[in-house]
C-alpha cells in the first residue's frame, strides 16, 4: 500500500514502477489517522510505503504493518524541511533514505539510501524534488519491495557513529528563514527563493506590498534602487537588487486572504503597469541548425495561459514557415499541463477566461497537427497532463524521457477536454484504449507510453542529455535519404484524415462539450478548479484510485523493453 499526502508525480512514478515489477499496489491518501489505520486493516498489505507523506504515521498502523518512509535526505537527516536547508546551505551532496516508521520521526532503521551531487547553481526545490530526488526515491521503493520479500533482511539501526550517517536533525524552517531584502546580492536572493519554490515561496516587500516570491532568474547588472521594478516582460518583472544586480521574478502571491500564485505582472497589476518592456527574459525561444528548427518553451509548472498559448502558437507558425526540414517542439522542466487554472481562477470572469484559454491552446495544437511543410518531433523531457499530453501527440514523432509520467485525461478536473484529443489520441492508441485512458484517469509511465503507442521512442539520461539526443535524432531525420518520402507520407495522411473528417469538426464537437463543462458547470469544473488552485486537502481517497485494480491488463505488469535509440 502506498500511503501518501497526495498522488503527486513522485508517488505516481512509484506506483508505476512497483506495478511493472509485478506487485499488487493500492493507494491511500493520508486524510486522517483513522482513515490511514482503517485502510491498512482493510487492505492488509504485506508492506506500506510512504513516498510522499507530510503527516505522522499512526502508531496503530506502523506497529501492525511494516511501514517504510521515503525521506528526502541522506542517512541521519531528520526534519520536515530537508530540501529547503540543502539548497539554502549549498550542500554539495544530498540523498534520499528509506527508513522504517517508528515512534520518533525519521529515526527508524534504514532499509537503503541513495546519494547524488547537488548542482552548482541553486536549483528550484520543485526541480530538485521532481528530478534527482524522485529518481532516487523510485530506485529505493523497488529495492525496499524486493528486500521486504527476503525473510533474512534486517534494516540497519540509525547510528550517528557510522561513517555513512552524515545527516543531522534540522528544525522546520520558519517564516523568518524565508525572508530576504532586495538589498542583498542577486545570487543570495536566488538561493533563498529557490529553496522555497514551489512552496511556500520567499518572503519580501515588492511595490510596497508583502508578497511570496517564486520563479526567479538572474538578471543583468543594472544600477537602480534595490526593490524597485525596472521592467517587465511576458508576465515577469525585473527587480533591482543589491550590488548593482537584478533578478527576474516570474511569479508572486500577495500576502492576503485568498490570494493565489500568479504571473508577477498580473498579480501586481497597476503597480507595475508603467514599467517598460525589456528583453532578456523569454519563456519561448527558437534556434536552428543542420536543417532542424527547435521551438523551446518552459512555462512555470507547465501551466499555459491564454497569452502564453498565443505566443507559442505564433512561434510554432513562424518555425514551420522556415526552410528547415524538421521542427522540434521542446518543453521544459514540465512539458505542459494544459490550461492555466490559476490565471483562470483570478480572472473577473473565470468561465470566459477558461473559454479563451482552451481556444488559445487549441490554436497551438492546430499548428503542430497541421504542419505539413516539415516533419515534426515533440521532445517530452518533463511530465505532462491533460491538454499538455494531447498537444504533444500531434507530431509525427513523440520522444519521451524515461522518467516522465503522462496523465492523458481531464475527468478529475470535471472537463471533457479539447486540444483535438478525439483525433490525436485514438489515432495513436485506438478508440478503445483512448476511452480507457480518459475514463480511468490514471498515470502512464514512459515504458507503457511506448508500448501502447502514445510515444514512439524513450530515452534516458539527464534532461540535457535527453534534449541533446533528441536533437541528434532530428538531425538524422533531416538528413535521411528517405526524407522526401516521409514528408510526402505525412502530407498524404493529413489529407486523407481531413477528407474523412475535418479538424474543424473535431474542434467543434470538443468545444461544444467544453462549453457545457465551463459555462453550465455540469461536472463541477468550478469546484475542482478552486480546490486545485487553493490547495484544498482531499477529504477521502478519490474513487478512481481507491477502486482501481488493473490498468490495461497484462500490459501494465511485466513491461516489455521500450524502443531505444
Amino acid at each position: 500500500m502506498l500511503l501518501c499526502s497526495s498522488f503527486n508525480g513522485l508517488t505516481q512514478r512509484c506506483w508505476l514502477e512497483l506495478r511493472r515489477a509485478g506487485h499488487e499496489v493500492s493507494v491511500e491518501l493520508a486524510v486522517s489517522e483513522q482513515a490511514m489505520a482503517e485502510a491498512a486493516e482493510l487492505a492488509k498489505p504485506d508492506l506500506v510505503i510512504c513516498p510522499f507523506l507530510k503527516e505522522r504515521v499512526p502508531e496503530q498502523l506502523w506497529r501492525g504493518h511494516r511501514t517504510v518512509i521515503i525521506h528526502p535526505g541522506p542517512p541521519g537527516d531528520r526534519g520536515p524541511s530537508s530540501l529547503d536547508w540543502a539548497i539554502l546551505d549549498g550542500e554539495p551532496e544530498w540523498g534520499v533514505t528509506a527508513l522504517q516508521a517508528v515512534e520518533e520521526m525519521d529515526a527508524g532503521p534504514i532499509w537503503g539510501y541513495r546519494t547524488f551531487a547537488m548542482p552548482s547553481e541553486p536549483p528550484r526545490k520543485s526541480a530538485l524534488y521532481n528530478g534527482p530526488v524522485a529518481d532516487a526515491a523510485v530506485e529505493l521503493v523497488t529495492e525496499v519491495a524486493a528486500k521486504a520479500a527476503d525473510p533474512s533482511f534486517v534494516p540497519v539501526p540509525l547510528d550517528y557513529r557510522s561513517p555513512e550517517v552524515r545527516g543531522r536533525l534540522r528544525r522546520a524552517m520558519r517564516h523568518s528563514d524565508r525572508e530576504f531584502s532586495w538589498e542583498e546580492p542577486a545570487q543570495d536572493i536566488l538561493r533563498r527563493v529557490r529553496a522555497a519554490d514551489g512552496a511556500p515561496g520567499g518572503r519580501a516587500m515588492l511595490c510596497d506590498v508583502p508578497v511570496r516570491v517564486f520563479d526567479v532568474y538572474r538578471g543583468p547588472d543594472l544600477a537602480g534602487r534595490p526593490g524597485q521594478v525596472a521592467a517587465r516582460r511576458e508576465g515577469a518583472v525585473l527587480v533591482h537588487t543589491g550590488e548593482g544586480g537584478s533578478v527576474w521574478v516570474g511569479h508572486v502571491r500577495l500576502e492576503q486572504e485568498g490570494a493565489i500564485k500568479l504571473p508577477a505582472a498580473l498579480a501586481l497589476g497597476e503597480r507595475v503597469a508603467s514599467a517598460p518592456e525589456r528583453s532578456g527574459y523569454s519563456e519561448i525561444t527558437y534556434d536552428r541548425s543542420d536543417g532542424v528548427g527547435v521551438v523551446s518553451f518552459d512555462f512555470y509548472n507547465g501551466a499555459m495561459s491564454t497569452e502564453q498559448c498565443r505566443r507559442l502558437s505564433s512561434a510554432v507558425r513562424y518555425a514551420a514557415a522556415q526552410d528547415t526540414r524538421v521542427l522540434v517542439v521542446r518543453g521544459g522542466e514540465v512539458f505542459s499541463n494544459g490550461i492555466h487554472l490559476n490565471v483562470i481562477e483570478a480572472a473577473r470572469q473565470p468561465e470566459f477566461e477558461a473559454w479563451l484559454n482552451i481556444n488559445a491552446i487549441n490554436a497551438v495544437c492546430r499548428e503542430i497537427v497541421g504542419c505539413t511543410s516539415q516533419l515534426v518531433v515533440t521532445s517530452i523531457g518533463g511530465n505532462a497532463g491533460a491538454g499538455g499530453v494531447m498537444m504533444g501527440l500531434g507530431a509525427d514523432r513523440v520522444i519521451i524521457r524515461d522518467s516522465v509520467v503522462l496523465n492523458p485525461h481531464y475527468r478529475t478536473m470535471g472537463l471533457f477536454g479539447s486540444e483535438y484529443w478525439t483525433y490525436v489520441l485514438p489515432r495513436r492508441v485506438g478508440a478503445e484504449t483512448a476511452r480507457r485512458l480518459t475514463q480511468q484517469a490514471l498515470p502512464v509511465g514512459a515504458v507503457e507510453a511506448v508500448e501502447m503507442g502514445l510515444a514512439d521512442r524513450m530515452l534516458g539520461g539527464s534532461r540535457l542529455d535527453f534534449e541533446r539526443r533528441v536533437l541528434e535524432y532530428a538531425e538524422r531525420l533531416a538528413a535521411d535519404p528517405g526524407y522526401d518520402r516521409l514528408l510526402a507520407g505525412r502530407r498524404q495522411a493529413r489529407e486523407v484524415d481531413e477528407r474523412r473528417r475535418p479538424l474543424d469538426a473535431y474542434r467543434a464537437e470538443e468545444l461544444a462539450e467544453m462549453s457545457r463543462d465551463m459555462f453550465d458547470d455540469r461536472n463541477e469544473f468550478r469546484a475542482a478548479r478552486r480546490a486545485f488552485v487553493h490547495k484544498v486537502k482531499a477529504s477521502a481517497t478519490p474513487e478512481h484510485l481507491a477502486g482501481h485494480r488493473e490498468l490495461f491488463g497484462a500490459s501494465a505488469s511485466a513491461g516489455a523493453a521500450a524502443s531505444h535509440m
